[in-house]
């Protein structure tokens, strides 16, 4: 018999995370405790927030259903453990809807693993390799997780930053957002050194080091930080305006672009176009394009035309065409 109410409550809990209903009787065998007890348990269950339905007869019992509300959840270790291996495969990844709040929820959860359960999701992670698709550099887990617990907490963060160039220098900062594009990982900070606000790309930042300092949140110039990327960025690359037009229906054609690259408009013929922006190189632009295996027709700009163009006669060369 449970004695301790709070570990029995737990207990309880556990039980019925499990998607089935429970008859009353078997929950009172379970926990060593009367039906009475169980249905008092269960009152303080739903006084916490958590929606246990009850059905009445003799196959009735309780059910924890869907509510208003996220209430805590009870993980045994398998649960714990696959999640956490789920969520550091698609967190080492800017994949598109892969955002902040994954990598904060993998964050609360790793904080609180006990060390024999971080040990075996480490070792199941070292033990696979994801197949993933998308032209987004790889990030270990960890990196993003020490970002994620410091924007957070609003803690001051130390780490080793490789510049485009291949310079690399030491920073501190005050760490303001994490932001996915959907194929990269960026944090929004305030760089001290240079008392200015920086973006920094994740998968060029090693030794990450969480300083236990606190800051008084600074307030962004743009008011948010995505905003604020996408015009730093913009400050740094030259940007082309383009146009495509492809013979396929627009909803077609999205389903082979990435949606950071924009929406394709229906046209009247039953095709669509694509106008956006982009401060990629061309080169790579033509060959993402070539990658829809659609017909398309490149309307602008003319640098667009010629880098598809020369692609087209390396093309041919290389299949042996005069």
């Amino acid at each position: 018999m449970t004695t301790d109410t709070p570990a029995r409550l737990l207990t309880l809990l556990s039980l019925l995370q499990t998607p089935r209903e429970w008859p009353g009787g078997e929950l009172a065998g379970r926990l060593g405790v009367s039906r009475r007890t169980v249905r008092r348990d269960i009152d303080r269950l739903r006084e916490l927030g958590y929606p246990v339905q009850a059905t009445r007869g003799s196959d009735g019992g309780y059910r924890l259903v869907a509510g208003k509300a996220m209430p805590p959840l009870v993980l045994d270790d398998e649960e714990a453990v696959a999640i956490a291996v789920g969520l550091r495969a698609g967190a080492g990844h800017a994949v598109e809807g892969v955002d902040e709040a994954s990598v904060r929820a993998l964050a609360k959860l790793e904080q609180v693993l006990p060390a024999r359960l971080r040990h075996r999701v480490s070792t199941l992670q070292a033990a696979t390799t994801p197949l993933v698709s998308g032209d987004g550099a790889s990030i270990a887990p960890e990196t993003l997780t020490v970002m994620a617990s410091t924007v957070a907490g609003q803690e001051r963060l130390r780490f080793s930053y490789r510049a485009g160039d291949g310079t690399e220098t030491r920073r501190l900062t005050e760490p303001h957002r994490l932001v996915s594009t959907g194929r990269r990982w960026y944090l929004v900070a305030y760089d001290l050194d240079r008392a200015d606000w920086r973006t920094f790309r994740v998968d060029r930042v090693s030794e990450p080091f969480a300083t236990g300092a606190r800051f008084a949140p600074r307030e962004l110039p743009t008011g948010s930080a995505a905003e604020y990327l996408r015009q730093s960025m913009h400050r740094q690359q030259e940007t082309y305006e383009f146009s495509v037009t492809f013979a396929e229906s627009a909803d077609v054609v999205a389903q082979r672009l990435p949606a950071w690259l924009g929406a394709p408009e229906p046209l009247g013929d039953g095709g669509c176009r694509l106008r956006a922006s982009t401060g990629d190189r061309l080169e790579w632009l033509a060959v993402r394009l070539l990658m829809t295996g659609f017909e398309f027709v490149v309307r602008e700009p003319a640098e667009l035309v010629d880098r598809v163009r020369e692609l087209g006669a390396r093309l041919s060369r290389a299949a042996g065409d005069a």
